[in-house]
């Protein structure tokens, strides 16, 4: 349980590092230039490798979670917790497929 809570500071890390990708972006080819040089540096190459793993951790026992805390139903008949949490992975699946089109250039 703790170790859940925990991970919500890699979180908090991982849209702090979004927000500061975005802000060089906007402020031109430099600012880009210097922030990709900052993150190959072999401290904030360990720190996102670590937040990449707590955030899956993390994306992992809140679908966990959902079936317990989120009852669907269909008309009167509840829709099984196993249904619910493929519906979670299933969803994830296919976000990282359109991210990865994009990402790659297919």
């Amino acid at each position: 349980f703790i170790l859940r809570e925990g991970s919500c500071m890699f979180v908090g890390w991982f849209t702090a590092y979004l927000l500061l990708l975005l802000r060089a972006l906007l402020e031109g080819p430099l600012a880009y230039e210097l922030f990709l040089a900052w993150s190959a540096t072999p401290a904030i190459l360990t720190l996102n490798v670590v937040t990449l793993a707590f955030v899956v951790f993390h994306a992992i026992t809140f679908f966990q979670a959902a079936p317990q805390a989120m009852v669907v139903r269909l008309g009167s008949a509840r829709v099984p917790p196993q249904a619910v949490l493929l519906g979670h992975y299933a969803g994830w699946a296919a976000v990282s497929v359109v991210v990865a089109f994009f990402l790659l250039g297919a």
